[in-house]
């Protein structure tokens, strides 16, 4: 007998995957988590029914989280990374050696103690001296801590759960605090065919309290679309100012110094919704 995991993205559209094994499932005290093993994307992180990230395509996503942002930033040295407990953006900040500290907080300890034991191959830098991880509510940490930061990363969930607060006016306000003078933040803002509006809404309020937005994409295979967006909100630096002659080759699979600016052109619908 074949076993499948189908995510409902929509009322009317999924995806589905032949499944090996389940690893574990456990309610947590704030989700629905599972991993299970699959035949197509290895091992899959899912909370409550939504795939969060795979063995097969993982890097695309945490890579762009990372690295556009910290190469906007011409000395990123304190890194907050909200959320992604599973720890492949935090993998990614490790690649950066200028980076001297970088804090991870997520709500939910159980995603950072299930990544560590069936995903290593993503979470494997969440135990590097350099990292400080926080089992905490990221908004509060945002609103304690004035002053603090380069770069923050948002890598949430999408806005269910206790991820409906990061995608708010006042947490991005608390952003806008909790960085230096000149910093610098991203947070990944889902996908256009079937979040229009979430696009529309997050680009407007951030426009409101950074003076420099710009949104880019990557493609994601097991998201919902595979089409995904991410909105950058910067003090002073521009990411389409950044010379990417001065980017140094690292090891990543997805994002390059090609990439860089060439992620910020954008599909005329999706242009659309950021006027």
């Amino acid at each position: 007998m074949e076993l499948w995991y189908t995510e409902k993205q929509t009322e009317n559209y999924g995806i589905t995957a032949k499944i090996r094994e389940t690893l574990v499932t456990e309610k947590t005290e704030f989700q629905d988590l599972a991993i299970i093993d699959t035949v197509e994307f290895g091992r899959m992180l899912v909370l409550d029914g939504m795939v969060m990230t795979t063995e097969k395509d993982e890097f695309v996503y945490h890579e762009m989280v990372a690295h556009p942002a910290l190469y906007t930033h011409p000395n990123p040295k304190h890194v907050l990374v909200v959320g992604g407990g599973d720890g492949g953006v935090i993998r990614e900040v490790m690649k950066h050696p200028n980076v001297e500290k970088a804090v991870l907080v997520d709500i939910d300890g159980k995603v950072i103690e299930y990544s560590k034991k069936f995903l290593p191959s993503i979470a494997g830098e969440l135990d590097n001296p350099r990292v400080e991880v926080l089992v905490n509510d990221g908004y509060m940490h945002i609103h304690d801590h004035k002053n603090a930061y380069d770069v923050i990363m948002v890598d949430s969930t999408e806005p269910v759960g206790p991820a409906v607060e990061l995608f708010s006016r006042g947490f991005y306000q608390g952003i806008y605090e909790s960085l230096k003078e000149d910093g610098t933040f991203v947070a990944q803002t889902d996908n256009p065919w079937f979040k229009a509006d979430l696009i529309r809404n997050v680009n407007r309020d951030v426009k409101e309290i950074f003076p420099i937005v710009r949104v880019y994409c990557a493609n994601i295979p097991t998201y919902p679309s595979g089409l995904w967006t991410f909105t950058m909100g910067s003090k002073k630096y521009d990411p389409l100012q950044v010379d990417e002659t001065k980017i140094p080759e690292i090891d990543t699979k997805y994002y390059s110094p090609r990439l860089h600016k060439a992620a910020f052109v954008l599909p005329k619908f999706v242009e659309d919704l950021c006027k």
